[in-house]
């Protein structure tokens, strides 16, 4: 026999699922009062249920706003409650997120939302992994890049592989000998983390890809354990990111200092695009220290995250490019 809270839940999806705009706008105004009541009474479970089945037969019926306000309440309810990020509430949360339309203006608040809500009760101060890959990978779909990049960078084990593809194919609407600083988007960031796995994953991602897709392209596969990297003797800038990761793991500071040397005009060619995260990753690795700024992360971030993505009218992240020949093999 059907409980209350599912004979509750049926009546109101029956009404989203056959009324006109107006009944669907007064189930949920229902659906705010009913579960207000629950949670009040501290009965979650109830109030979660309600919110989570509504939210998407208001989603699933175009109801956007509407669905997506349940959405938000959702998420409150999670935090009254105190609820941990797992299996269910993730699972109830992600069913939501991938119900709304793009355009939908609630997403982005709810995005928000439940981000800050696994900050705050889950075990990961940047926010639960596994939503991260989600609204990163559905970003990186709909070729939202930098929305994408900044979820994707704090995802899973399999978000580097996500991120490269995207970068990938982001760089593939640029220059050919631009794609040093797409790698490096990828690369640098999940170093800055300290997620080496996933900057050396990234890495062979996008490399495979670049080398695969130019078959004219010079290369000599170099080789160490744990790492594989590729020179490009035609792209120094990629040679350096491979042998930074090299670097990451001796931790050596001469090797990482004699890199700076090496490829410093390469870098300065670049203005001061790699800089804070050089220096970051100098003191992080290397033990080598750098000025103390009030959020150096923050402008770091700022510096390689900065311009739009493809399609969108706004300049591209290379921005600074590197006024060197196309390198030969890349047509």
């Amino acid at each position: 026999m059907a409980s209350k809270i599912e004979k509750i839940i049926a009546r109101l999806q029956k009404r989203i699922a056959e009324g006109a705009f107006e009944e669907q706008y007064e189930a949920a105004q229902e659906t705010r009062l009913v579960a207000a009541r629950y949670t009040k009474q501290a009965n979650w479970p109830a109030a979660i249920d309600i919110l989570s089945n509504v939210s998407q037969a208001l989603l699933r019926a175009g109801q956007g706003g509407s669905g997506g306000d349940l959405a938000i309440l959702l998420v409150d309810v999670y935090r009254q409650a105190a609820q941990k990020p797992d299996g269910a509430s993730r699972g109830k949360l992600l069913t939501c997120l991938r119900l709304f339309e793009r355009e939908e203006p609630t997403r982005k608040k709810f995005i928000k939302e439940m981000i800050e809500w696994s900050k705050k009760f889950g075990e990961f101060p940047a926010g639960d992994p596994e939503l991260h890959h989600v609204v990163g990978a559905l970003f990186a779909e709909e070729h939202e890049a930098e929305e994408a990049e900044r979820h994707l960078i704090l995802g899973t084990k399999e978000s580097a592989e996500v991120l490269s593809r995207m970068e990938y194919d982001w760089y593939k609407e640029d220059e050919s000998h631009t794609a040093p600083l797409y790698c490096a988007r990828a690369v640098l960031p999940y170093l800055l983390v300290a997620n080496v796995r996933a900057a050396n994953a990234s890495y062979r991602t996008f490399v495979s890809a670049l080398a695969a897709d130019n078959k004219g392209l010079a290369v000599q596969d170099v080789s160490s354990q744990g790492s594989d990297i590729r020179i490009f003797p035609s792209l120094p800038l990629l040679n350096f990111l491979g042998l930074l990761l090299l670097a990451v793991q001796k931790g050596t500071p001469d090797l990482f200092r004699q890199l700076k040397t090496k490829y410093g005009p390469n870098i300065n060619e670049l203005g001061d695009t790699w800089d804070t995260a050089l220096e970051m990753i100098a003191e992080m690795y290397f033990g080598i220290q750098r000025p103390r700024q009030s959020n150096p992360l923050f402008d770091m971030m700022g510096s390689l995250f900065g311009g739009g993505a493809p399609g969108g009218g706004q300049s591209r992240p290379a921005a600074r490019r590197v006024e060197a020949p196309a390198a030969e093999g890349l047509d």
